[in-house]
């Protein structure tokens, strides 16, 4: 039996998926102020239809993260890069609070100019002076040799011991150094909120009395443990629109071309399927203008959802943001969804609060509900479209897309949209119609994202380095680094064996053991070194991993 829960800003959904079926569902207003007491709220929903079975896997989407780096409310977070020779400094734009130090490794690891300690004790004195508590390590090359980030990281445990630090070696084993900074950057930023969230997760199943595997949804639709996540948050950036896409998936699954549309309380989540398969960015996630070694769906978020509340301004307006829930549910404002609830004559809960607070803002428009309602539903089919359409412009650069298209030999048509979310049976069949392809709702449109969590499988990604003639390798994630013994004569075939056997070794510490039958290689490169006329060894780069999917018992639900 598993669970899954979307922790939403508006909502907390969740579902109880037991022997191919959907069992139980649940949707409870998220109290931000007291998060174990909504998830202890959801279980106790859930938990009475699983009897006596016991809860294999739970496991938890959430847009903490992503709401953290959009609202700008992280804690202010110091970098330090060390960025060795080649782009002059102004170029990493990446924070406010940035510190360059000396110090370069080459890209085989060899050191070639060591760290200047007094520079490095008078950059974090001036940190710890300006009151900043969280710090980011980056130096470039860290990936084949992090022994400049570690004694950072060390002299900071020592010297200042209140300061927390994350070094790029242990989030990423990839290059593009820019990239790698920024993916520690926010990391760094965002893991002590991170650990919050995970304590009171763990508080919730505990009080329960529940021995369940917990994971979390990563934004590229598959999982990892909880305890994992705790080292890696940024890689749940994401994770709320990538549990809307999973569960539009999930709910659809035939091989059409669709965009996901999750009309939340706050916001839309807006992805792209393309024949049966999630489309993904190929630069990795984007976070604000910088681009990060995070694996995530193509996804946009945008601040429109049906709570958004309604305002005149000399004109109606359709804000941002919510105070509240919809009039028809109670709420004290006006909102976008008891704009289509009047306009379309929905009858979704109180319709008669709808239309009385829709009746108080036309009066002050100075013009008929009817009216103030057509334009409220064009503005936020407009609104929608035009972000569609933005995403549509942007996707056309990822290469899925232009396989696609190239494979198929026609352009890219769009077939349907998928509407999720509480929200969704209002406004995605009039956007749906104003595009002019075909709508597609389900009876649990309304808690897919839970659904998405529940069903689908975890995922890893392993990379190994290896470089022989400095008997050298290096391991990602984790940062794991040894030597190899001298083998200089290694082939491919033990190098894709070498990283086999840590991707097992890791699913085996998170649990994940009976699904690495089902890894792949993504990445089989070698490089031959030469010295002088003759070659002296390889460089080998390998990539295997988990894949995202659906567990194997998942074959679908009925309307």
């Amino acid at each position: 039996m598993l669970i899954g829960i979307d922790v939403g800003g508006t909502y907390t959904d969740g579902v109880l998926f037991k022997q191919g079926a959907i069992v139980a569902t649940v949707k409870k207003p998220t109290d931000d102020m007291n998060l174990k007491n909504t998830l202890l709220e959801v279980l106790d929903e859930l938990l009475p239809s699983a009897g006596e079975q016991k809860i294999e896997r739970i496991v938890f989407s959430t847009t903490l993260v992503t709401n953290l780096l959009a609202t700008g409310r992280g804690e202010r977070t110091a970098l330090i890069m060390l960025p060795g020779h080649g782009l002059p400094h102004d170029a990493y734009d990446i924070c406010p609070d940035i510190f360059f130090a000396r110090g370069t490794v080459d890209f085989r690891g060899n050191v070639i100019e060591k760290l200047d300690q007094k520079e490095i004790d008078d950059i974090l004195a001036r940190i710890a002076a300006a009151g900043i508590k969280r710090v980011a390590v980056a130096a470039k090359f860290a990936n084949r040799n992090d022994i400049m980030e570690r004694e950072i990281q060390s002299k900071l445990a020592a010297d200042y011991p209140d300061i927390s630090v994350s070094i790029s070696s242990e989030i990423s084993n990839k290059l593009n150094f820019p990239r790698r900074a920024a993916t520690t950057y926010f990391t760094a930023m965002t893991v002590k909120e991170w650990m919050r969230f995970a304590a009171e997760i763990n508080q919730a199943i505990t009080e329960r009395g529940l021995d369940s595997e917990v994971h979390i949804l990563k934004a590229d639709g598959g999982t990892f443990s909880l305890d994992t996540s705790s080292r890696r948050p940024c890689e749940t950036v994401f994770s709320g629109p990538a549990a809307s896409t999973m569960g539009g998936l999930a709910l659809s699954q035939p091989n059409l071309n669709s965009v996901v549309l999750d009309i939340g309380g706050t916001t839309s989540d807006i992805a792209l399927i393309i024949g049966g398969e999630p489309l993904y960015a190929s630069k990795g996630a984007r976070l604000g203008k910088h681009y990060t070694h995070i694996n995530a769906f193509a996804v946009n978020s945008v601040a429109l959802g049906g709570d958004s509340c309604l305002d005149y301004d000399g004109g109606i307006k359709v804000q941002n943001f919510r105070r509240g829930a919809a009039a028809c549910f109670g709420g004290d404002y006006p909102t976008v969804m008891d704009a289509f609830n009047c306009k379309m004559a929905l009858g979704i809960g109180n319709a008669g609060q709808s239309a009385e607070k829709l009746q108080q803002l036309a009066a002050k428009a100075g013009m008929e509900s009817s009216e103030l309602c057509r334009q409220v539903v064009n503005i936020v089919i407009e609104r929608l479209i035009s972000s569609i359409e933005a995403m549509f412009r942007e996707w056309e650069n990822e290469p899925a897309y232009k396989v696609w298209e190239v494979v198929n030999r026609r352009k890219f048509k769009l077939d349907q949209i998928i509407g999720i979310g509480a929200a969704a049976t209002a406004i995605v069949p009039q956007v749906a119609a104003r595009m002019e392809v075909d709508s597609f709702l389900h009876d649990y449109s309304p808690v897919a994202n839970a659904l998405g969590a529940a069903v689908v499988r975890p995922t890893l990604a392993v990379e190994l380095h290896v470089d022989t003639p400095n008997n050298f390798f290096s391991v990602g994630p984790g940062g794991i680094r040894g030597s190899l013994n001298d083998r200089g004569g290694m082939q491919l075939g033990e190098a894709k064996n070498m990283a086999r056997q840590y991707l097992l070794d890791m699913c085996r510490e998170q649990g994940m053991e009976s699904y690495a039958s089902e890894s792949s290689f993504y990445m089989e490169e070698q490089f031959n070194i030469i010295s002088g006329w003759s070659r002296s060894g390889k460089i080998f780069d390998v990539g295997i991993q988990i894949a995202p999917g659906f567990i194997s018992e998942y074959k679908g639900v009925s309307s």
